[in-house]
């Protein structure tokens, strides 16, 4: 993990940092998504603890599939978000599929940090016509909906206990 010296990074690198904050560092909302999972267990990660909300589970799912398609519009492919909004229940709910979607999530992370980091940096004004969003908004995009999804698992992990 790079060491935080704004003085010395370009804005692509500023936004690496966050990104590996918000994900398993110290972000300045005092807790991380990688760190908040771990506590978690399968039976709690699949629990529905209100009739209309989604389960931990699904949103960590939700999250990595977000991932992956705001990857695939930077990579110039045109996606139609699905009527699901990529919220799929969860059929296997055993210790060994838990383990796996943390894995699949940190392999988005791995992704991540490795396609920013070949990421040229004066493609954020690049346009994805869809959206009408540049590219720099989508990365910022992500980053804000890991965040948000992060204060929902936290609320639900507070009912498991």
């Amino acid at each position: 993990m790079m060491k935080y010296n704004p003085d010395m990074m370009h804005e692509k690198e500023r936004i690496i940092h966050l990104y590996q904050q918000l994900y398993d560092g110290e972000p300045w909302l005092g807790i991380n998504l990688k760190s908040t999972l771990q506590n978690i267990s399968p039976t709690q990660a699949s629990t529905r603890f209100l009739a209309n909300c989604n389960t931990i589970w699904e949103i960590v799912n939700h999250i990595i599939s977000w991932r992956y398609a705001v990857m695939d519009k930077m990579r110039g492919v045109n996606i139609a978000t699905p009527a699901n909004n990529y919220i799929v229940p969860v059929t296997d709910t055993s210790e060994r599929a838990w383990n796996e979607t943390l894995q699949r999530l940190e392999d988005s992370q791995n992704e991540w940090i490795s396609f920013l980091n070949n990421f040229r940096q004066e493609d954020f004004d690049t346009v994805y016509t869809p959206g009408n969003m540049t590219y720099y908004e989508l990365i910022h995009g992500i980053i804000q909906h890991d965040a948000y999804h992060l204060g929902q698992i936290v609320i639900f992990a507070k009912q498991a206990v």
